[in-house]
């Protein structure tokens, strides 16, 4: 093994996401919008998609100081919207350094009265327009991609994935069960990836701020903070921080991992007193 050192090391260079390009999907608001503020602050150009055209023009408006960023109006579980984000990025960007997979829903119900159709949208949204998002897209990935520089795919999963939550009080079969199954497509897909020259991992939040959180942390926040070992919920900062390793020159021999960023939560076995 060679002991000569190396002049690549700088954090300011392993780190940079400069002439990159990135779709993030659900990127009007929560981690999305934190997601796409990050990269755009650090040099690439982004296009975020959301379902609904008023929240990508208003988020396009907080965003468009920090860099080029792009907005469509597109849902993807429909194959003709995925189709429309294929030829946006195709017309304004040529190729794809970066998927950021993040749309999500959920759905909270006790088991008898859980809808069938709840589950299915959810499922649909969470895991199955992963799939065929990724899919669609991969041309324009590779297209991006060099042996050096794989291009990225960073699937949005969860600590609930991990573990059964239960801070929330109310289950949500099937929002766990397709963030567990959206963290083993990561890494069969970053299998069968590789050999096109693209990464794909996935990022396991905790409870950060979002719309998504804020019933919770009105009803429950004290119980959140005492279920997590650091002692709190997660701050942007620490969300974007390893997306930003994953993008980046830092993170190009990373490869189907599913990393948490939850302070603990996932492995805590603590006392729960709300269980008593």
């Amino acid at each position: 093994m060679s002991g000569a050192t190396h002049s690549s090391l700088q954090a300011e260079e392993l780190f940079s996401l400069r002439g990159k390009t990135a779709l993030v999907t659900g990127g009007t608001s929560g981690l999305g919008l934190i997601i796409a503020q990050g990269l755009l602050q650090n040099g690439a150009s982004v296009l975020i998609a959301s379902r609904k055209q008023e929240r990508c023009d208003h988020a396009v408006g907080e965003l468009q100081a920090y860099g080029k960023v792009l907005a469509i109006a597109a849902d993807v579980t429909k194959a003709e919207d995925r189709w429309r984000l294929h030829e946006k990025i195709d017309q304004e960007f040529g190729g794809l350094s970066v998927l950021v997979n993040n749309a999500g829903a959920n759905w909270g119900a006790s088991l008898q009265d859980y809808p069938d159709a709840a589950f299915a949208k959810v499922i649909d949204t969470n895991l199955n327009s992963v799939f065929s998002l990724t899919r669609d897209l991969v041309p324009l990935l590779a297209r991006a991609a060099t042996d050096a520089d794989p291009a990225r795919i960073i699937n949005i999963g969860s600590m609930d994935g991990i573990h059964v939550p239960v801070v929330q009080r109310v289950p949500t079969f099937a929002y766990s069960a397709s963030k567990a199954a959206l963290h083993h497509l990561t890494r069969t897909l970053a299998v069968d990836l590789a050999s096109h020259h693209i990464t794909v991992n996935a990022v396991a939040p905790g409870f950060f701020e979002s719309r998504m959180t804020d019933y919770v942390f009105e009803h429950y926040k004290q119980d959140i903070e005492a279920d997590c070992p650091l002692g709190r919920v997660g701050q942007p900062p620490e969300i974007f921080g390893v997306v930003a390793y994953l993008a980046s020159r830092a993170g190009a021999y990373t490869n189907g991992t599913v990393i948490p960023v939850d302070g603990g939560t996932s492995i805590s076995k603590g006392h729960r007193p709300w269980m008593d």
